[in-house]
Formats: structure tokens, C-alpha cells, sequence
């Protein structure tokens, strides 16, 4: 029984905890309610999570009190949607607890993870109980408990798992919502994940391999056999791309297969790992993104390596990043001063797809975030832009409602500028804050302005189903497309015009004056001009627009004002 931890085996528990959720992230990724191909819990509390584990192999630390503050801070930086946001907000609390300590026994760390939860609860506007907050208050109440007993981390986190356990599988008559779907909360069983991998490398038990063993052994290169002859193509190139759309991936193997040779594929359901060499990796690992998430790629130059070793040289690869990472992390640091104030008022936002990104920029924005739907940006995604910006005051635009508390985690971190977020949940939102932005007025006025703006601003979105689900009343199919109305789902059909037909007789689209279409990067223009014409006739008193947003995930997105 392990009774008292220090920080260097506090950071090995934090590694494994990132590697359990990583390996449960799919199954957790699969209790969110709503089907819709989202930047889900499981991935984004692994990514969050995955930063501090990373930050903890580069950043040893002996005394606890350093190790979590190490933790604490990654997992800040690092935080991805709202669930990022929570378990950031945990640890931030328990690396309160373990201030200025050398080392921690069962008393002290389960006084820690309570200082979590009182953080965590203080940080969220209005708690919603039958959430990862209920589920990580009543463990971490039990952990105090148990320690009254038996003063040992070992047991401590023990009782504090086996109270969660029944905490979670209680969400599920707490949240209206869960019970309907019959699923526990995704972010409480991601939470319990982590401290079961916690408790494991306490116990010796191996962690999980984070990547997925289904697919094939790592490919590369035998450099030392190649001649400058044998070498086709200059890049030896492998990538990871977990699946976020229902389509064959044939047509990506034929278009590598023109591009390069030596081509292996293997493909799951969930992902597909490529190697290929090829001479363009950046297009190979572009046209990838149209099937999914890339999460890992290496391309290392064959021919420089081939050379190399020709010469009696070690050639370099991709197992040397640690060396060249410090050398980037070091001009980064240079390069992400901040901009000296160059006008009273700056504005980021976050949005995906070329077409929108263009429309922000024509309004003004400073920096534009590429992110939303299936890629929420980190905090330090966040703050790296706010810094950029050359202004007083930034306006924050999250235009995505699993963005808004990984933006709000910026403010006040950044010497020297005001950063005010107004929390738009969508696009067109954003858009329209962004054009009552006044220049001559003052803070408060703009932002009571700008968040006016957003209210008055009804969004209907058009996307397809990433897994069958019975959904408030709804039997949905994966591949259906699927209608939402204000991120309330109004309908889904197999037919898309139907849908855009249904949406364009609604209350918000018939009682509006102005009606903008921005459609996707999956939409062709013919197809666009044709929702266009549906719109127009449906809605006859509206003056409506039709705009490419390029963006990936949603077909359509259809903002009423």
C-alpha cells in the first residue's frame, strides 16, 4: 500500500491517468447525448490532460507542490472545451492544496482534491448537478473520509473511485437529459478515468498504449539500404486520422496512390494510419482532413538522410524532435512578446473554414483561431492569439458554446491587456457582434452592444448524424442529416432539401428581415444555389445572402435577424 507520494511519482500518476482516458476516449466520446460530430468530451479532456503529462516528462519534479504546479499550469494552457476546462480547473485547485509541499500522504492529497472541487465549483456561473462537478464533489468527499481511517494515498483514491462509480451511474436519474438518453455523464467517467490510471501506476499495473494497437506497427524508411537511385519520392511520410465523417476512404488511396508509392494503409472504425512517400506530404496530410482528425505525422526527408549516412553521418530524424522542439519552443517564447498597443480596441476569433475566416477578417478581426466543430482550440491556442493583437482591449469571439470557458480562462492572464469575452455560441453570432463594434466607444458600451447583438441573431445549422441515437423523441441514424435550431435539435431527414425546405418555414426564418447562407466546404455551388432558391421562396420578405463559409462539419449554417 503506498501511503505517501512525492512529485516525481505524482507526475508518473498524471501520465498514466493521460493515457487511460486516451485509451477510453472513443467510449467516452460515445455517452454524449447529441449526435452530432462535435469536438466530444473523451477527446477533449485526453488532449487537455495529454498537455500535462507531456509538460511532466519534459519538466521532472521532486517536491509535490512543484509537480503540480507544473500539472496545474499545462492543463490551463492546454484546456480544450468546457469539460478541458473543469478537469483543468480540479487540478488547478488540488495544485492549491499541495502548495509549498515536499510530499503528500492520504490526508493531505484528499484535502487537495477537495480544494479541486471548491474550485471548480466557484469558476462554473450555475453547476448543473448529474455532471463531472457531482461526480468529483462526492469522491472527493469519500476520499476525506476514508483517510480519517487509513492516512494512505493508495486508499484514499480507492474509496474516492468507488464513491464516483456510484455518483456516476446516479447521473443518470440527476440529468433529464441522461435519463432520457439512459446514459451516465461523459465528463464524470472521463474524471474517473484519470484517477483510475492514477491509482494504477500506484498499484504497478501497466499503462495502456496510448496509440491504437489495431493498426499497423509504425512504418519507416530502412534509410541505411537506400541509394540516391532507389529513392522515387523524397518524403517518407505517416500519419494518424481519426475518422469524423461516414465515407469510404478509397478514394483518398487512389489520390495517394497518384501522388506516391510505397503506399500501406490500415483502417479501423474509429481511425487510419497512412504511410506513403511521396514528394507533397502537406497535400497528402490536407486531403486527409476530409475524412477526419489528423492527430500524429512524421515526414522525414529520405534523400537528406540517404545522404547523410552515404557521408558516415548519423542521419537525422524525427526521433531527435526533443532537440529541435526546445530549439522551436525557444524562438517561439521571442516570438510570442506581446504586441505593444497599437489602438484602443483588438478582436480574435475562433472559426473554420476559409470563407469565414475571410468574412471576420473583412470585418476587422486582428487574428482568426482556426477551430470549432471537432477541434476546440486550447486556452494557449487562445491566449497566443490575444498577445498578437495590438491592442488595449481585446474582444474574445468563441462563436462555439464548447469554446466560451476555455476563452474565459484568458482573462486576466496577459499583462497589459483588457480581455473581455462575449460569448457567442455561433458564427453568425459572431458576425454580427463584430459589426456594432464602435471604435469610439468605450469598453462597456461596445461590449453591452456587441452581446445584444448576438442575442438578436437565431442560428439554424444543417450537419449529419455521427451515430445512431433516440434523441428526444427523435430515432436518428448515423449519416442522417440533421437540422438544429438554436443547438436544439428540429429535425433530420435523409433528404437534405427536405430539411432546408422545413427550416426555411419556421417562425425564425419567416419573421426575419435579413437571412445570410454560409454553406460548407462538402457543399458544391449548384447545391448552394439551390438551397438559396428554396429560401427565397419560402421566404419572400427576407433579403438573403448567400455566402461560401468553407467550413467543414456543418453543410449549412443559416443565420435569421
Amino acid at each position: 500500500m503506498v501511503d505517501i507520494i512525492d512529485g516525481a511519482l505524482f507526475q508518473r500518476m498524471v501520465i498514466h491517468g493521460s493515457a487511460s482516458i486516451n485509451a477510453q476516449k472513443q467510449a467516452i466520446n460515445d455517452l454524449n447525448v447529441f449526435p452530432v460530430p462535435d469536438g466530444d468530451t473523451g477527446t477533449n479532456m485526453s488532449l487537455t490532460i495529454g498537455t500535462a503529462a507531456a509538460e511532466a516528462k519534459k519538466k521532472p519534479a521532486s517536491s509535490i507542490g512543484k509537480a503540480a504546479s507544473i500539472n496545474a499550469s499545462a492543463l490551463l494552457r492546454g484546456a480544450r472545451g468546457n469539460s478541458g476546462v473543469i478537469l483543468s480547473l480540479l487540478f488547478r485547485g488540488v495544485s492549491k492544496g499541495l502548495k509549498e509541499k515536499d510530499e503528500a500522504d492520504g490526508v493531505v492529497f484528499a484535502a487537495a482534491l477537495n480544494e479541486g472541487v471548491s474550485a471548480a465549483y466557484k469558476a462554473v456561473m450555475k453547476p448543473a448537478e448529474g455532471t463531472i462537478l457531482t461526480v468529483s464533489r462526492l469522491a472527493a468527499a469519500k476520499a476525506s473520509e476514508a483517510a480519517q481511517e487509513h492516512n494512505s494515498v493508495e486508499s484514499i483514491l480507492e474509496a474516492a473511485i468507488a464513491e464516483g462509480q456510484a455518483a456516476l451511474a446516479d447521473t443518470i436519474n440527476q440529468n433529464p437529459v441522461l435519463k432520457k438518453a439512459g446514459v451516465v455523464d461523459a465528463g464524470g467517467k472521463g474524471f474517473l478515468c484519470i484517477l483510475q490510471g492514477m491509482l494504477d501506476e500506484l498499484r504497478g499495473v501497466p499503462a495502456p498504449v496510448e496509440e491504437d494497437d489495431s493498426l499497423p506497427a509504425k512504418e519507416s524508411a530502412d534509410f541505411a539500404a537506400l541509394s540516391e537511385e532507389d529513392i522515387t519520392f523524397t518524403f517518407d511520410t505517416v500519419f494518424i486520422v481519426r475518422k469524423t465523417v461516414n465515407k469510404s476512404i478509397e478514394p483518398f488511396r487512389s489520390y495517394l496512390n497518384s501522388i506516391g508509392d510505397s503506399l500501406v494503409i490500415g483502417e479501423d472504425d474509429e481511425a487510419f494510419k497512412v504511410h506513403v512517400h511521396t514528394d507533397i506530404p502537406g497535400a497528402a496530410l490536407s486531403e486527409a482532413q476530409k475524412y477526419g482528425t489528423l492527430e500524429l505525422a512524421k515526414i522525414e526527408n529520405m534523400r537528406t538522410q540517404a545522404e547523410e549516412l552515404a557521408a558516415g553521418k548519423q542521419a537525422q530524424s524525427t526521433d531527435d524532435l526533443e532537440q529541435v522542439e526546445a530549439e522551436l519552443e525557444a524562438q517561439e517564447s521571442e516570438g510570442d512578446a506581446i504586441a505593444a498597443p497599437e489602438k484602443k480596441f483588438g478582436v480574435v476569433a475562433v472559426s473554420a473554414g476559409e470563407g469565414m475566416a475571410s468574412v471576420f477578417k473583412d470585418l476587422g478581426v486582428d487574428g482568426v483561431i482556426s477551430g470549432g466543430q471537432t477541434m476546440n482550440p486550447s486556452t494557449e491556442d487562445i491566449m497566443r492569439e490575444i498577445a498578437r493583437t495590438p491592442a488595449e482591449v481585446v474582444f474574445v469571439l468563441p462563436n462555439n458554446k464548447n469554446i466560451i470557458m476555455a476563452a474565459q480562462q484568458c482573462v486576466g492572464l496577459i499583462e497589459g491587456k483588457e480581455v473581455v469575452v462575449i460569448p457567442t455560441r455561433t458564427v453568425p453570432q459572431g458576425i454580427s457582434a463584430m459589426l456594432v463594434l464602435d471604435p469610439e466607444a468605450d469598453t462597456e458600451t461596445n461590449a453591452a452592444a456587441m452581446e445584444e447583438a448576438r442575442r438578436n441573431v437565431r442560428t439554424s445549422e444543417i450537419t449529419y448524424a455521427a451515430r445512431d441515437s433516440d434523441f428526444d423523441g427523435f430515432e436518428i441514424h448515423e449519416g442522417d442529416y440533421m437540422a438544429l435550431a438554436e443547438g436544439q435539435l428540429f429535425g433530420t431527414d435523409r433528404a437534405i432539401d427536405s430539411l432546408l425546405e422545413r427550416l426555411a418555414k419556421a417562425d425564425s426564418q419567416q419573421s426575419a428581415e435579413f437571412i445570410s447562407i454560409f454553406y460548407g466546404e462538402d457543399v458544391s455551388e449548384d447545391q448552394a444555389n439551390e438551397a438559396l432558391s428554396i429560401f427565397q421562396k419560402e421566404c419572400p420578405n427576407a433579403e438573403i445572402t448567400l455566402l461560401s463559409g468553407g467550413q467543414p462539419v456543418y453543410y449549412y449554417m443559416i443565420s435569421a435577424e
